[in-house]
């Protein structure tokens, strides 16, 4: 089985400020990461590999150069082939661009690895929340596809998926080639051990860049393919503190509160 794992690298937001005069990231120190989610997708994977031993996964990111090391992460943790795609005309680009990008960038590795079987991506990034780079990379390719999924099980040339719904968890068959993102399960994604952690760290990731691409409209690409538009960025207004009532006893606290309730007219 064949597999590709789309992944990004994102900053981590446990660190994140925002600049209270722009309004905008402060990157500057900001650590990066594994987008969460891709790690969930990258997790799945690997857990399809276990049971199914001749699996191959392959991870690709789209981003700069930097991002390779997000990538040498997913190949210490599972991955056996990883690849990145990067070119200044790619910069600015919005989900619709970026699964465009992705999906030519699919093809070409598909000329190397051989076809895949599924291809893999978190249900979204943390840095942007769209959740559309996944089913965007599905309809390019004209492939089916299954979202939120907690777990995928290969059964003949089918997946099983158990799909996240907002009041109960459905089990899912697909065909494959297919599309699936996935969410937060149950269980923890693994660690790297010392000797994957090590092979990773003396690999060399291929680029792909827009030379690679012959079939691409660039005009689809970057900002000149990215229809869409940020209007205002803004930090939301902090929560005005409440009022904390402590008198000497219950009963006294009880009767404050009558008080403080009934002259805001809220009884």
């Amino acid at each position: 089985m064949n597999i590709l794992v789309c992944i990004k690298q994102v900053p981590d937001t446990t660190e994140i400020k925002i600049d209270p005069v722009t309004n905008t990231l402060i990157r500057d120190g900001v650590p990066s990461i594994v987008n969460p989610f891709d790690g969930y997708a990258l997790e799945a994977a690997a857990r399809i590999k276990d049971a199914n031993p001749d699996t191959k996964i392959v991870v690709v990111s789209m981003g700069p150069n930097q991002a390779t090391n997000a990538l040498k992460e997913c190949l210490a943790i599972a991955a056996d082939k990883a690849y990145l795609v990067s070119d200044r005309a790619f910069g600015g680009s919005d989900t619709l661009a970026t699964s465009y990008i992705l999906s030519h960038t699919i093809r070409k590795i598909e000329e190397t690895e051989g076809k895949f079987d599924a291809i893999f991506c978190g249900k979204q990034a943390i840095d942007g929340d769209t959740a559309q780079v996944g089913p965007e990379i599905a309809e390019h390719l004209g492939l089916p596809q299954v979202t939120y999924a907690l777990e995928a099980e290969a059964e003949g040339n089918t997946f099983r998926v158990l799909k996240e719904g907002p009041d109960y968890n459905m089990m899912i068959g697909i065909t494959m080639p297919c599309l699936i993102t996935f969410t937060k399960p149950g269980f923890d994604p693994r660690y790297p051990s010392i000797k994957r952690k090590m092979a990773a760290n003396r690999a060399v990731i291929p680029v792909l860049t827009a030379a690679d691409l012959p079939d691409i409209d660039l005009t689809r690409a970057g900002l000149k393919g990215s229809p869409t538009k940020v209007k205002k960025s803004f930090c939301p207004e902090r929560k005005k503190g409440g009022v904390i009532i402590k008198e000497d006893s219950d009963q006294a606290s009880a009767a404050k509160l009558v008080q403080v309730l009934s002259a805001a007219c809220l009884i």
